[in-house]
């Protein structure tokens, strides 16, 4: 299983970088964050400060999506990273939340969400692309191949990853619900004639190492109204009746829930997510000893996770990154001894 970290771009942007750095040299592979230019700092320029400071790590967004930048120039900063540091990207897109929402928009379409993975992945792997009617290329990329990764929950979006995307992220570290949308994202691949094996399976969510469990849960509940936005729109469209495609589990935990303040989004202590019930933060995120972490996490590896990707929005980042370096990442790599 591989690891990933996920970070805000809040100033100073140093700051950004040195967890990066600290990620890396407690064994990481992957650093995202958030991409949500009015809420934070522009990410693709920290990315460059961040694989210029580390040798192996690689970075991205959870997630960008088609409606903030054209496909072209998401592709050309993709490309660009990877002629300079050498293919250590990787994008994860989906409809979009705050970043369209804060400016009145509405989340891209799902035929959109095809359409821009295909355009993106094509132009930053040096390929030529049909793009509003010209066939287009970047002249000066040569070496630069790039994975696009579908961040998915509801029926049709999982979907679309299953049928297009090289990767699936899911936000929320629930077992069973992980499990059936593996099981759809699978289906939908294969049905779609493509290797179901061949997509790398991401599960992110809050990773906190500790035992003050009230604490805890306080400091991680803004995750449950993160998801309960993307939750609210499935409801919108599938209803939460019986019969509908998408289980209780995900749907049932929104019913408390009223308005949302971006202005806290992703925020420990937002005061909009008073509706999540502790029954869901311990269920949605990973909470705990390192022992705790170590069994729900091979739970996830069973049922196909390839990476956990932690969210570090929480008061113990550097504690919580040390655990896992020392403890939680050694225990879920696979074990080679030296002498046999």
């Amino acid at each position: 299983m591989d690891f990933g970290v996920v970070l805000q771009t809040n100033p100073p942007a140093a700051r950004t970088v040195q967890l990066a750095e600290l990620s890396e040299a407690h064994g990481f592979d992957y650093v995202w964050t958030f991409d949500s230019h009015l809420l934070w700092q522009e990410p693709y320029v920290i990315y460059s400060q961040i694989l210029d400071r580390t040798h192996r790590i690689k970075v991205g967004p959870m997630v960008t999506n088609p409606a903030t930048r054209d496909w072209t120039v998401t592709a050309s900063l993709f490309a660009t990273l990877n002629e300079m540091y050498g293919n250590r990207t990787v994008c994860g897109i989906g409809r979009g939340d705050s970043a369209v929402r804060v400016t009145n928009g509405k989340p891209s379409t799902l035929k959109e969400v095809r359409e821009a993975t295909h355009v993106i992945r094509e132009l930053a792997s040096c390929r030529p692309v049909d793009y509003k009617g010209s066939t287009l290329q970047f002249p000066w990329a040569r070496t630069s191949t790039l994975e696009v990764w579908v961040a998915a929950y509801g029926p049709l979006a999982l979907k679309t990853a299953g049928e297009v995307g090289d990767g699936f992220i899911l936000q929320l570290a629930d077992v069973d619900i992980a499990k059936w949308m593996i099981e759809a994202v699978r289906t939908a691949a294969s049905n779609a004639g493509r290797d179901p094996e061949a997509i790398t399976f991401c599960v992110a969510a809050p990773m906190y190492v500790g035992s003050d469990w009230a604490h805890m849960r306080d400091q991680c509940r803004w995750f449950g109204g993160m998801v309960g936005n993307h939750v609210a729109d499935i409801v919108a469209k599938y209803g939460d009746a019986e019969g509908s495609p998408v289980p209780a589990a995900l749907t049932d935990y929104i019913r408390g829930r009223q308005d949302y303040d971006y202005n806290e989004h992703g925020r420990a202590g937002n005061t909009h997510t008073s509706f999540v019930p502790d029954e869901i933060v311990d269920r949605f995120c990973l909470l705990g000893t390192a022992a705790e972490h170590i069994a729900k996490l091979e739970e996830l590896k069973a049922i196909g996770v390839d990476q956990f990707a932690g969210y570090l929005q929480h008061d113990n980042k550097e504690e919580t990154l040390r655990v896992y370096g020392e403890t939680v990442i050694p225990a879920l790599r696979d074990h080679v001894t030296a002498k046999a």
